[in-house]
C-alpha cells in the first residue's frame, strides 16, 4: 500500500462516470478510489505517493469508471465562510474589507437567516446599521443577495478551487474569488 499522508487541506475532484463533477474528497479517498480500480486518474496533482512496489502521482482530477445516480440537491448551505465567499469578502454597503456578517432584515424585526437575506459587512457599517433596514439609513446595497446557483456551489461549497479542476467545473466570475473566505 503507498504511504498515503498528503498535505494538509489536499482534495481531488471526484468526476462520475460521464465527467459530471460529483465531490471533493481527500487525497487519500481518491487514492484510494483509484487503487481498488473504482476510478481512474484523470488529472495528476503536485507530488507522488510510494509503497514498497508501487509509485502512483498524488490524484488532482478522478473519474469513477461506474455512473453513480446522485438526487438532484437544490439546496446550498448557508454558512458564513459561504456568504463571504459569495460576496468575495467585501461589504455590501461600502465595498470594503468585510469580517462580519449582516442580516439586510434584521432578525429582530422578523428578518430570516437567509442567503436572500444575509450578506458580508465590515464591522464600521454592521455596528452603524444595528436594527434598521438600509432604507431607513438611505443606504443602498451594491449587489441584491440571492442562493449562489450552479454545479460548482454544489460541489465545491465555499472551498477555492483548484486551478486544475477548471475544465471540468463551469465557474461564475466571483466564485473563483473565493480565496477571501479562507481568512474567515
Amino acid at each position: 500500500m503507498p504511504d498515503i499522508r498528503p498535505t494538509v487541506g489536499s482534495s481531488s475532484l471526484v468526476l462520475n462516470a460521464t465527467y459530471e463533477p460529483l465531490c471533493v474528497v481527500s487525497v487519500r479517498r481518491a487514492t484510494i478510489l483509484v487503487l481498488t480500480d473504482k476510478a481512474e486518474c484523470i488529472s495528476d496533482g503536485d507530488g507522488i505517493l510510494h509503497s514498497a512496489r508501487q509509485t502512483l502521482p498524488v490524484p488532482s482530477v478522478v473519474r469513477l469508471t461506474r455512473y453513480v445516480k446522485v438526487p438532484y440537491r437544490t439546496h446550498i448551505g448557508l454558512s458564513r465562510r459561504a456568504i463571504f465567499a459569495r460576496d468575495a469578502g467585501r461589504c455590501a454597503y461600502c465595498r470594503g474589507s468585510a469580517e462580519t456578517i449582516d442580516h439586510v432584515f434584521p432578525r429582530s424585526r422578523g428578518g430570516l437567516h437567509a442567503w436572500e437575506n444575509v450578506v458580508a459587512a465590515c464591522a464600521k457599517c454592521n455596528h452603524s446599521k444595528g436594527d434598521k433596514t438600509p432604507a431607513e439609513l438611505g443606504w443602498r446595497l451594491h449587489s441584491i443577495p440571492q442562493a449562489p446557483r450552479g454545479v460548482a456551489w454544489r460541489v465545491l461549497g465555499h472551498r477555492t478551487p483548484d486551478p486544475r479542476w477548471m475544465d471540468w467545473l463551469d465557474l461564475p466570475d466571483n466564485h473563483a474569488a473565493a480565496a477571501p473566505a479562507e481568512a474567515a
